[in-house]
């Protein structure tokens, strides 16, 4: 029998992953596929498959490279991947190890373009409900750009043309490459830290949609979305449209036509108060002509001409109540005059001085009857009162219990005679300084004579 020598799995394995990594044909392999069963790691890894028509393998994309992506790999999305193939030992499986990804047919700035607009518009973020109005005639506006751009001299420009009252403060901005989105964030927060600032321009000038990414990063738009202060956002040109559009209070097309919504045309403004300056002269005048014919009638007027037409009639009705009145006092002061005397004169007759010390007399003369009364009723009631205190302790029992005598109970009952007690009751026996309990051991019954004790 030939004798073999066996290898285990472990080193068969790892002899073909060197096999495997050795193959220069399966290093930075290009590859394009269907993604299915995604799923994003804790640690942020990514795995999935990659699958067409005829076949699938296993991928793996590390943290380090996934950070990269633009966008977020979707299940049934086609895309292009680069990376190595190896052996994964511990499962025995080929794997892809993918080092970059990007979509098919359509740029990964698009895909995250699209994914971050339809998350936030599902969050309700782009609401029309939620979209603040602009101040009519703002006195502080607010510019969130770079200082050295093209657009902030077209901004600077036209609201100097168009409405130079305008106090502008202009937040030094880095627009574009990497912290741009970092960037505008802080300056957003900052020009709401500002008490007094009525809008802000949020914007820059045209470019690439790579130029242009820091305003469809997600901080940037929940940013504009918090914001207190009205925002415009001026982004590129007219065909340019970011994520900060869609959540602004206002889009506008370009920076100069951020100027010109922000803030009104002077010139239509001067001539709207002219206007109306005209309008209000004009009803002025009208109310002074009108005012002053009526005035002319009302001087012409028989009532004017003669004023004491008006009042008359009350002077006249007031000097006659006043008569009046002068003859109903008169009447009724002779009246009360008269009256008063009679009442003077029977108070005069009928005064109780008299009458009042002659009932004092009769009051202190039956007060003291009263008092002899009282006392001869009292003496006589104590000695009555003491009289009965004898009696009642000649009568007492206790009295006759002093000299030996007892009575008994049974069971509460007074007993008279012995026919009231039977063999073995129990006697409560009451003396004069207590009582005692006894036992009924037998009865004789003696003749009473007819006496009842």
């Amino acid at each position: 029998m030939t004798e073999h020598a066996y290898l285990t799995v472990t080193a068969l394995t790892r002899y073909i992953k060197k096999k495997f990594d050795a193959d220069p044909y399966l290093r930075k392999v290009y590859v394009k596929g269907e993604l299915s069963n995604v799923k994003y790691h804790s640690n942020g890894h990514i795995y999935f498959t990659l699958k067409d028509a005829g076949a699938r393998i296993s991928c793996a994309m590390f943290a380090g490279q996934a950070r990269t992506l633009s966008f977020r790999a979707e299940e049934g999305m086609n895309v292009f991947v680069t990376g190595d193939i190896s052996l994964f030992e511990s499962a025995g499986n080929y794997q892809f190890y993918v080092k970059s990804m990007e979509p098919d047919g359509i740029g990964a700035l698009f895909v995250a373009f699209e994914q971050l607009k339809r998350k936030l518009e599902q969050e309700g973020l782009f609401s029309a409900s939620l979209k603040k109005p602009l101040p009519k005639i703002p006195l502080h506006i607010g510019v969130i750009t770079s200082p050295t751009g093209a657009a902030i001299r077209d901004i600077l420009t036209t609201l100097e043309r168009r409405f130079p009252l305008a106090r502008v403060t202009v937040f030094s901005t880095l627009v574009q490459g990497s912290g741009a989105g970092a960037s505008i964030v802080e300056s957003i927060q900052k020009a709401n830290r500002v008490q007094d600032l009525d809008v802000l321009i949020v914007g820059r000038g045209g470019g690439s949609i790579e130029d242009l990414w820091a305003f469809n990063e997600e901080p940037v738009a929940r940013a504009i979305a918090n914001s207190q202060v009205p925002i415009i956002s001026a982004v590129g040109h007219e065909t340019d449209t970011t994520i900060a559009d869609f959540v602004s209070d206002l889009r506008a097309p370009t920076p100069t036509a951020a100027a010109e919504l922000a803030v009104p045309d002077r010139v239509q403004l001067v001539r709207v108060l002219s206007d109306q300056q005209t309008r209000l002269r004009t009803a002025t005048s009208n109310k002074l002509f009108h005012a002053k014919d009526r005035l002319t009638r009302v001087q012409k007027s028989v009532v004017y001409m003669d004023a004491s037409r008006l009042y008359r009639p009350y002077v006249e009705q007031h000097l006659r109540l006043h008569e009046r009145l002068e003859s109903v006092l008169r009447i009724s002061t002779d009246r009360y005059s008269n009256h008063y005397s009679q009442l003077t004169n029977r108070l005069d007759h009928l005064s109780p001085d008299k009458r009042v010390q002659m009932e004092q007399k009769a009051l202190q003369t039956l007060t003291d009857r009263l008092q002899y009364v009282v006392k001869q009723n009292t003496t006589s009631k104590k000695r009555q009162f003491v009289e009965t205190l004898r009696t009642l302790e000649a009568l007492s029992p206790l009295q006759t219990m002093k000299k030996g005598f007892v009575y008994t109970e049974v069971e509460g009952t007074v007993i008279r005679s012995v026919n009231q007690l039977q063999k073995n009751d129990e006697l409560t026996i009451h003396f004069q300084d207590g009582t005692a309990i006894a036992r009924i051991e037998s009865i004789e019954k003696g003749e009473t004579n007819g006496t009842n004790i």
